[in-house]
C-alpha cells in the first residue's frame, strides 16, 4: 500500500515513455526501470500484489523520480547510462569490462600481433574473445610462425633475432611491401574465422619442399605446427558450416530467477559459454533485452557479425541499439544450438534453486533478522570497523563490507591512521570514519544501510557524532558487544540503552558473529603487515650511514632482516651501498640478536 506522499506522486504520472528511478529512505536509487507509459508501470508497483524481488522493492520503496524521453532508443541508453552510474541493488548489473584478452592486428605502415585486454577504436583488427589468455598465446605462437608481420621495434639498419627465425618479415632493416602485410593479414584473417584447410594444405606444401632439400629440421617443425592445428583447433567439433562469427543468448525463467546463457561461436567452433543468474523484477523479455545491451556496452567488448536470440526478444530494438543483425533461427544448426542454450539456462537454474533452498536462511534472511532487531529499514549492505594496535604503536583500522549477509572483499579497506599517534578508541573511530564517508560523499557512491562499530558504547558513540554531527548523514549505526571471553555477546544501537539480546542460535546472531570475526581478523593481518615492516624499517635507521633511500634498496632486494644480515659486503655494494657503510651493516646486524 503507497503512503500518501507516494499516492499524491502517482496521481502526477505522465502517460508517457521515459524512465523511473525507485529511492528507500535514505534516498539511495535502489531500481532503474524503463516504460513506455510511465503512469501505468509505476503505479503497477503499488496497485498489483507481488513476490520475490519485486515484492522485496516494493516493501523499500519511499520515494521515485521519473524522466520524459521521446524514443525508446534514448529511454534505453539513459536506463544503462544511469544503471551503470547508480548501481543499484534491484537491477542487472555487469563489470564494467569483459576481462577476456584479444589477438589484435595493428593498424599502422608495419602491423604486428598483440595479445590485448583492452578494445580501442583505433581501427586495428581485434579477434576473440579468447576462454583464457593460454589459449590466445598458443594461437597467437603459431600464427607468428606461419603468417608473421613485424615483431621487431621497428627499423634498426639490422635483421632482428626473429628475422633469423622467420617469424619477422623484415621491417627492422627493410623496406617491407604493403602488398605482402596485406596478403599475410588475410591469410591471418582466414584461420581466425575458421579454415585452417588453407592453413593446412600450405603448410605441408613447405614441409615437402624442406625434406627435398634435406631441411629436416625445417620439415619437423613444420610438422609440429600441423600438429597444434590438430590438437588445439580441430580439436573441437565444428558446430556451424559458415565462418560468421557470432554469438547466441537463450534465457530461461522461473520463480522470478532469470538464468542466462551466453554461446561465443568463433573460427565455426563454440570457443565459450558464459552463464548468468539474477533475480528480476520486471518482465524476463525487459530483464534480457536491458542485459543484452549492457553486455555489449561494456569496455573492451567486441561485436560479433551476427546476434542470435528468441523470437520474444525485440529484435528492432536490438538492432537499433546494437549496429549488428539480432536474428531468430528457425530450423537447422543455428536453431539447435539456441535450443541447447536454453536447455542449459534451465538446468542452471534448477540446481541454483536447490541451492538457494539451503543458503536463504543464512544470508538475506539472516540480514532481515538484524534490520528488524534494530528496528530499521530493511537492507543490504553493512561496512564494519575495528582498530588494532600494539600498547599504542602502528594503529591502523580496517572495514571489511558484507551484502546479503556475504562478505564482499573486494570492498574492504585499510586504514592506516594519521591523526592518532597513542590507544584512543575515540580519535581512531572519529577519524576512520570521517576519512571512508568524506570520500564516499565526494564521489557520490551509495551510503551502506548499517554501519557495526567492533566494540562497545566509546566507537558507537563516536560514530555517530561524526556522521550526525559534521557530516549530516542518518545511516543507522550499531556497536557488535563482546562479553568476558571476548566474543560477539550483543548488538547496542543507542549509547546507553539495553542491549538487543539477539537469540544466540538465530542466523541474524550467526551473521554477527561472521561480521566480527571478519573484521577483527582483517584489522589484525594487515596491522601485522604494517608492524613488521615497521620494526625493519626502524632497525635499518638505527645503522650509521643508511638512510631512507638505501633502507628502501635493502628491504626491496632482500625482503627481511636475516637476508639482509645473511648478505655479503659484495652483496650489498652491487646495490650501490659504499663500502664503509656496507661493512657497517653487515657487522650491526650479526650482532643483533634473533634477526628476523
Amino acid at each position: 500500500m503507497a503512503s500518501e506522499y507516494l499516492e499524491h506522486k502517482l496521481a502526477l504520472l505522465p502517460g508517457m515513455p521515459g524512465i523511473y528511478m525507485m529511492k528507500n529512505i535514505n534516498g539511495t536509487i535502489i531500481y532503474v526501470g524503463k516504460a513506455k507509459n510511465l503512469k501505468n508501470r509505476v503505479r503497477s508497483y503499488f496497485k498489483s500484489s507481488h513476490e520475490g524481488k519485486t515484492a522485496r522493492l516494493v516493501s523499500e520503496i519511499a520515494d521515485f523520480e521519473t524522466i520524459v524521453t521521446s524514443t525508446d532508443k534514448e529511454a534505453f541508453l539513459l536506463e544503462i547510462t544511469l544503471i551503470q552510474k547508480h548501481q543499484p541493488h534491484y537491477n542487472i548489473k555487469l563489470k564494467q569490462g569483459t576481462g577476456y584478452p584479444y589477438i589484435k592486428i595493428t593498424n599502422e605502415r608495419d602491423p604486428q600481433m598483440l595479445i590485448v585486454s583492452t578494445v580501442r577504436k583505433d581501427g586495428a583488427y581485434y579477434f576473440g574473445p579468447y576462454p583464457n589468455v593460454y589459449a590466445a598465446e598458443e594461437t597467437l605462437h603459431f600464427l607468428q610462425k606461419v603468417y608473421p608481420l613485424r615483431r621487431c621495434t621497428g627499423f634498426q639498419n639490422r635483421p632482428c633475432l626473429y628475422y633469423h627465425m622467420g617469424q619477422c618479415l623484415g621491417a627492422c632493416f627493410k623496406e617491407v611491401p604493403e602488398a605482402t602485410y596485406k596478403r599475410q593479414i588475410e591469410h591471418i584473417k582466414s584461420f581466425l574465422n575458421g579454415n585452417v584447410a588453407t592453413v593446412k594444405r600450405h603448410l605441408n606444401q613447405q614441409m615437402t619442399e624442406a625434406a627435398e632439400k634435406l631441411e629436416f629440421e625445417r620439415a619437423a617443425e613444420i610438422r609440429d605446427q600441423m600438429h597444434y592445428i590438430e590438437v588445439t583447433v580441430e580439436k573441437q567439433k565444428i558446430i556451424s558450416t559458415d565462418r560468421t562469427p557470432r554469438d547466441i543468448f537463450n534465457f530461461y525463467l522461473d520463480k522470478g530467477w532469470l538464468s542466462v546463457q551466453v554461446f561465443f561461436i568463433r573460427q565455426a567452433r563454440l570457443i565459450k559459454r558464459e552463464k548468468r543468474l539474477f533475480p528480476i523484477v520486471n518482465s524476463d523479455v525487459e530483464e534480457m533485452t536491458s542485459f543484452i545491451i549492457q553486455f555489449y556496452n561494456r569496455k573492451n567488448s567486441v561485436l560479433p557479425k551476427e546476434i542470435l536470440v528468441p523470437d520474444s526478444l525485440p529484435k528492432d530494438i536490438l538492432e537499433e541499439m546494437l549496429p549488428v543483425p539480432v536474428r531468430t533461427p528457425q530450423r537447422g544448426e543455428k536453431r539447435a544450438l539456441l535450443e541447447m542454450a536454453g536447455k542449459n539456462a534451465r538446468l542452471v537454474l534448477e540446481e541454483k534453486f536447490r541451492l538457494l533452498e539451503l543458503d536463504e536462511q543464512k544470508t538475506t534472511g539472516a540480514m532481515k533478522e538484524i534490520t528488524d532487531a534494530l528496528g530499521i529499514a530493511p537492507g543490504h549492505k553493512i561496512e564494519a570497523f575495528d582498530h588494532s594496535h600494539i600498547q599504542g604503536a602502528d594503529l591502523v583500522s580496517a572495514m571489511v563490507v558484507f551484502v546479503d549477509g556475504q562478505p564482499n572483499k573486494n570492498l574492504y579497506r585499510k586504514y592506516k591512521l594519521k591523526t592518532v599517534d597513542h590507544a584512543d578508541e575515540t580519535a581512531s573511530t572519529q577519524e576512520v570514519i570521517r576519512r571512508r564517508y568524506t570520500r564516499l560523499l565526494k564521489e557520490h557512491a551509495p551510503l551502506p544501510d548499517l554501519i557495526l562499530m567492533d566494540g562497545g558504547p566509546i566507537q558507537l558513540e563516536a560514530a555517530k557524532d561524526i556522521l550526525e554531527n559534521e557530516l549530516g548523514l542518518n545511516v543507522p549505526v550499531a556497536a557488535m558487544v563482546k562479553n568476558d571471553k571476548h566474543r560477539t555477546a550483543d548488538l547496542l544501537s543507542e549509547v546507553g540503552d539495553t542491549p538487543l539480546h539477539l537469540d544466540p542460535k538465530s542466523q541474524g546472531f550467526y551473521l554477527l558473529q561472521r561480521i566480527q570475526d571478519e573484521v577483527h581478523r582483517f584489522a589484525i593481518t594487515f596491522h601485522r603487515k604494517v608492524h613488521a615492516k615497521n620494526s625493519l624499517s626502524s632497525r635499518l635507521d638505527d645503522i650509521a650511514g643508511v638512510g631512507p633511500k638505501t633502507r628502501n634498496k635493502l628491504l626491496r632486494e632482500f625482503g627481511s632482516m636475516k637476508k639482509i644480515a645473511a648478505a655479503s659486503t659484495e652483496e650489498l655494494q652491487k646495490l650501490g651501498i659504499s663500502k664503509p657503510v656496507a661493512d657497517t651493516i653487515h657487522l650491526t646486524l650479526a650482532k643483533m640478536p634473533e634477526t628476523n
